[in-house]
């Protein structure tokens, strides 16, 4: 089954020739005259291919005559498993995403670095469905198993707060109760 859609923007010749060949390619094909014509939104699993550079993120631009219609199609297959790879590191926590692999936790407008520690808490939190005690925390994140006192993860968790409200204003992201810390 194919799920990936390559949207041929204004390009018929493009559009003809991989339409011959369709049935040997890992996408599906889409052709349009404005991109107005195309819902973004809904096709989550898309490229977007032109000789017209648009203001969109995920689109390849051809510029050079002739093409080589085998290297066009590992270009797109290779960009397709870059997007799958991305997606499959950005975690959804609610209004933000957290990406994994660059350790960014970033919403619509805005993007914040965090510490690998900092990812830690997030995801550990974001997997539990009920409040996370102090105790588990030290034993999952840090590595601790003893009983000893500290307030690391108090720290830790004041700092990541005050960061996250700093920098998007959000105070609700990391709530505490007497049960323990979760994201809301």
């Amino acid at each position: 089954m194919k799920n990936q859609t390559l949207v041929i923007y204004d390009f018929n010749t493009l559009y003809e020739i991989l339409s011959e060949i369709e049935n040997h390619i890992n996408f599906n094909l889409i052709n349009i005259k404005k991109i107005t014509d195309l819902n973004l939104k809904a096709q989550e699993n898309f490229l977007i291919i032109s000789d017209k550079k648009k203001d969109v993120k995920e689109q390849i631009i051809i510029n050079q005559f002739p093409i080589a219609i085998n290297k066009l199609v590992e270009t797109i297959n290779i960009k397709f498993l870059k997007k799958k790879y991305n997606q499959q590191s950005d975690i959804d926590l609610g209004n933000y995403k957290l990406n994994l692999n660059s350790r960014k936790i970033f919403n619509e407008k805005k993007s914040l670095n965090l510490t690998e520690r900092e990812a830690n808490i997030i995801i550990f939190l974001n997997n539990s469905k009920k409040p996370v005690k102090i105790s588990q925390l030290q034993t999952e994140v840090w590595g601790h198993n003893s009983k000893l006192e500290t307030h690391t993860v108090e720290t830790h968790i004041y700092r990541l707060r005050k960061k996250i409200n700093n920098f998007f204003e959000d105070q609700n992201f990391i709530k505490s109760s007497k049960s323990g810390y979760i994201i809301k």
